[in-house]
């Protein structure tokens, strides 16, 4: 059966082609700039690339577009040989605690979560909407990065904030990248031969975005995201964790509005507030050249890391393993070597000839006699949703 995943962006779409259940991928790719005057088209497959620069009006009209390359690689006949189409969606608040069909009921959900994610959800929805009405009798499924946080205790999930904020207007930690966090716990319990009863791990999805997850017999119990994605990590243009009271200052004494505040705490800081970049790899070059801001950014962004597993660690009161994933996660080795060497105090040692070598595939990088695992496991986001998929629709 072939399962079609697709990740809508606001002017974006991603978008895996898998056979399954053997989870080969057929056809991968990127339509971006969608809506401007010159898009841009990308796929890969069992063949040369193709790439192609056309105008691409909207999230149909993306689709359309793939539909009619796939037949002329020898890809995919045509949608409707697809068994089932997964979406990523990013915020399913407290009404979906796993994948689900999606139906009407399903749809005005996602939407009437919008106030919570106005950045995703929309976007997510064009996705859904545009393959409804190219393919309605194809079956979709929602797969929702905050549903793995949903087994959070509430002492984990509410803000000490007025009950009425949480009862009437949904204010509380939902945490994101459950996907992923979901995925690397399962991979690792898998490589430690604890199976379906789950390791106890820390797990750091370090990316332009990044969160840590606190992770207890395979149920997340804590994890860094909150309300939204800003709070927690430092991560590429996101500040994380701040003083609220810095919103009211920056309004008050710094002349700027809500909306300036929001652009700056999500689009100007983190890394790139820093250091003027939020590419870990620049960063890290500029920091060996003896740029000081480069410097001051990298320790930021691995103290706040040092922080988080440290408090991690103890609300789960043991730990199997500390796994690296994401794009820094599974490709810096200064980050992770910085990170493991501040975190003595759990008897966390490294092997720095693992942990420098150049490998795509999971591997453990603790030295032996380390009192805690350390792992770096690839993530794999569109293949849990191409198995959900595949899942549900073959219930």
């Amino acid at each position: 059966m072939k399962i079609l995943v697709l990740n809508s962006g606001s002017s974006s779409l991603k978008f895996k082609l898998y056979e399954m259940p053997s989870k080969k991928v057929l056809a991968q790719g990127l339509v971006e700039r969608i809506g401007e005057e010159r898009s841009l088209i990308h796929l890969r497959y069992d063949g040369p690339t193709y790439e192609s620069s056309e105008p691409v009006h909207d999230h149909r009209h993306a689709l359309e577009i793939l539909e009619k390359i796939f037949p002329r690689f020898g890809i995919l006949p045509s949608f409707k040989e697809l068994g089932g189409v997964g979406h990523r969606v990013v915020h399913g608040g407290e009404s979906f605690t796993a994948p689900t069909l999606i139906d009407a009921t399903v749809r005005s959900a996602i939407k009437a979560l919008i106030p919570l994610a106005p950045l995703h959800n929309p976007a997510n929805l064009m996705g859904i909407d545009a393959f409804t009405a190219l393919a309605p009798e194809t079956p979709q499924v929602a797969v929702f990065d905050t549903a793995f946080h949903q087994s959070m205790p509430p002492e984990a999930f509410r803000y000490a904030l007025p009950q009425s904020w949480y009862t009437q207007r949904q204010v509380r930690r939902y945490g994101f990248h459950g996907t992923s966090h979901y995925y690397v716990s399962r991979e690792l319990a898998k490589h430690l031969g604890k199976g379906d009863s789950g390791a106890d791990c820390i797990t750091l999805h370090l990316g332009n975005g990044a969160s840590a997850c606190a992770v207890r017999g395979g149920q997340s119990v804590e994890t860094s995201m909150g309300l939204t994605p800003l709070e927690g990590l430092v991560m590429g243009t996101r500040s994380g964790d701040i003083d609220p009271a810095i919103v009211f200052y920056m309004q008050e004494n710094g002349g700027l509005s809500s909306e300036e505040v929001d652009k700056a705490l999500n689009k100007a800081s983190g890394l790139l507030g820093l250091a003027g970049s939020n590419d870990m790899r620049s960063i890290q070059e500029k920091m060996n050249a003896g740029d000081a801001a480069a410097k001051l950014a990298f320790d930021v962004f691995v103290h706040r890391l040092v922080k988080y597993v440290g408090a991690y660690a103890a609300v789960l009161g043991r730990l199997d393993a500390l796994v690296f994933t994401g794009g820094i996660g599974e490709h810096s080795a200064p980050v992770r070597r910085a990170v493991c060497e501040r975190l003595g105090i759990l008897g966390i040692a490294l092997d720095p000839a693992a942990n420098e070598a150049e490998r795509s595939d999971a591997r453990a990088i603790h030295a032996q006699g380390s009192a805690v695992d350390v792992w770096v496991i690839p993530t794999d986001e569109e293949g849990v949703i191409a198995e959900e998929t595949y899942r549900l629709v073959t219930a």
